[in-house]
């Protein structure tokens, strides 16, 4: 398990940051997507994320932007904007 300071979960942190100050690639009704270096992201914005996070919302919600991501390694953060779901091979 990553503890919350290792550089790598750090460094993680700071990608998101950096990428979802970025335009996004679209939006669907409970998350914002972005291409991030790490993979794709899935910024929750319907209000207070739900425990455990909503993986199955946004692989349906991914399908609507043209994503099939039900094969990918799934990761959650907390960074400054909120929730990020985080897809990657």
């Amino acid at each position: 398990m990553l503890d919350r300071q290792s550089p790598h979960l750090m460094a993680i942190t700071e990608l998101l940051e950096d990428a979802l100050a970025e335009p996004s690639i679209g939006q669907t009704e409970r998350f914002v997507w972005h291409a991030t270096p790490v993979g794709i992201a899935a910024l929750w914005t319907d209000g207070k994320p739900p425990a455990p996070p909503p993986f199955d919302n946004a692989l349906e919600e991914g399908l609507q932007m043209g994503l099939d991501l039900s094969r990918e390694e799934r990761e959650f953060h907390l960074i400054s904007q909120g929730l990020v779901l985080l897809f990657h091979s």
